[in-house]
């Protein structure tokens, strides 16, 4: 064998060993309740968020906006789809609806 290739041969198993350390050496910190379930909290987050700090407390008015205004737009979809039937011609504008 010659030198160089007897170089590369040592660098590639280096590479080669360096690269499978990390994962054997690798750092779990889980304790798995169930196969899969392996998610826990950081230390001092509560058990249940209700009524505690992380509790993003949303308003009800700001959770009611985007039905209120899925049901306009379902109201406006079904005027169009009606005019469509009657007329065979889409409009997209609705205040041009008769």
């Amino acid at each position: 064998m010659s030198l160089p290739l007897i170089a590369s041969t040592i660098v590639a198993l280096a590479g080669l060993a360096g690269a499978t350390a990390p994962a054997a050496l690798a750092y779990d910190g889980t304790h798995c309740k169930a196969n899969g379930n392996c998610w826990e909290p950081k230390p001092g987050f509560p058990e249940k968020i209700a009524g505690s700090k992380y509790d993003p407390k949303h308003d009800p008015k700001e959770l009611a906006k985007q039905s209120t205004s899925m049901k306009a737009a379902e109201e406006r979809n079904k005027l169009r789809a009606d005019n469509f039937k009657k007329t065979g011609k889409w409009v997209y504008d609705v205040s041009k609806i008769q």
